[in-house]
């Protein structure tokens, strides 16, 4: 793979490099890892990739690579800059012929994901989006078991996702992370919304295996100045008629990263927090609770096929972003061999498509008094 951002200092390069490498089906060969040549080099340097494939630009290295031979040249670009740099260099890569890999969410504006979606149709080249939280072993297990019908018809669902890193105006001191988050021009119309509110989004439609119909959105700006929000709490129909809500906040005091998410049915429930990745907590009409584990016993093969020690040794973060990674190389691979296979389970453009509308339907509601605002 080549990379674009992910220099110096980066902590979602690192991350990315870390998953990518975890199966040993990825190697990094190239990068334009930074704004300016210099160190977009000195990070390649550091990353022991030879000084010509350390490139100043991404639109360098894309036509650069693109020169070299098939068995040379990278595969597929992973973007892992802020959100305002996702679209060019994704629309540029496809365009030339390159796989991607995209953080989320995808673009600023529907358009522009709208652009990505045909772009792939056209071309018939790879698009994941890092939604890293459906690799999670029992987040597979939980949606394995409601398409198996276990919990019956779904009903109601709840997801949060609080962080508290924010709760002071830490942009105002340079601290790199906000300041590029709180920025309209770098973030996009959506704060807390974009960045954690798009994994909520993700996490209730790849669990229930339902799209969100319509939403009504009341969103909070706490910080000093801020523009963007940094809290908010939504409510959400589902297209089977389900009811539910959403409360995310990234000025929530004391909390790291509350991710959890409980979906209710006409037999059972579920529960899976994130702090807690290796346990799903089941409850049933008659019979007594349950709790799954990763690696354990009475496992859907697709929560199986997440795991990658056995039961009781901690899998979390990096191992589910990694299974991204995974399945998306499963998936390459195949199709540079000419082999038609299942497609391996991960985000995909449609899904970034998705999660840029579920962010201007969420502005849209909260400036009309959080109004019921379709997805659709």
């Amino acid at each position: 793979m080549g990379m674009i951002g992910g220099g110096i200092d980066s902590f979602i390069g690192d991350v990315h490099r870390k998953a990518a490498a975890m199966d040993g089906m990825i190697d990094l060969v190239c990068g334009a890892f930074s704004s300016t040549a210099e160190r977009s080099k000195a990070s390649g340097k550091l990353l022991f990739l030879p000084k010509e494939r350390c490139y100043a630009n991404f639109e360098e290295m894309i036509l650069s690579e693109k020169k070299l031979p098939e068995d040379q040249r990278m595969d597929f670009v992973a973007i892992v800059t802020p959100n305002h740099l996702h679209f060019a260099p994704a629309k540029m890569a496809l365009e030339n012929g390159f796989h991607v890999v995209c953080d989320k969410p995808m673009t600023l504006t529907i358009k522009e994901a709208v652009t990505l979606e045909q772009l792939v149709s056209s071309t018939r080249l790879l698009f994941a989006l890092t939604h890293n939280y459906p690799g999670s072993p029992m987040v597979k297990q939980a949606r394995a078991m409601i398409k198996n019908g276990d919990l019956g018809s779904i009903r109601k669902v709840q997801v949060q996702y609080l962080q508290g890193w924010l709760a002071t105006p830490i942009e105002k001191i340079g601290q790199k992370q906000a300041s590029w988050r709180v920025d309209p021009s770098k973030s996009g119309v959506g704060g807390a919304l974009g960045d954690i509110g798009t994994h909520a989004e993700n996490l209730v439609e790849y669990i229930t295996g339902l799209q969100i119909k319509e939403l009504a959105a009341d969103l909070g700006k706490f910080g000093e100045d801020r523009v963007l929000d940094d809290d908010g709490n939504i409510l959400i129909r589902l297209e089977n008629g389900a009811k539910g809500t959403m409360s995310f906040s990234q000025v929530a005091v004391g909390e790291e990263n509350n991710l959890a998410i409980r979906v209710y049915g006409e037999k059972g429930s579920l529960e899976w927090q994130q702090e807690h990745p290796n346990q799903l907590i089941t409850r049933w009409l008659d019979k007594p609770k349950m709790i799954y584990t990763s690696n354990g016993t009475h496992l859907y093969p697709e929560a199986i096929a997440a795991s990658r020690i056995p039961a009781g040794h901690p899998e979390g973060y990096l191992e589910a972003f990694a299974n991204v990674y995974k399945n998306f190389a499963i998936h390459l691979k195949a199709k540079l061999d000419n082999q038609e296979i299942e497609i391996p389970d991960y985000p995909t453009v449609s899904d970034g498509l998705r999660g840029i509308k579920f962010i201007h339907a969420s502005v849209e509601s909260d400036k009309n008094n959080a109004a019921w605002v379709s997805l659709n």
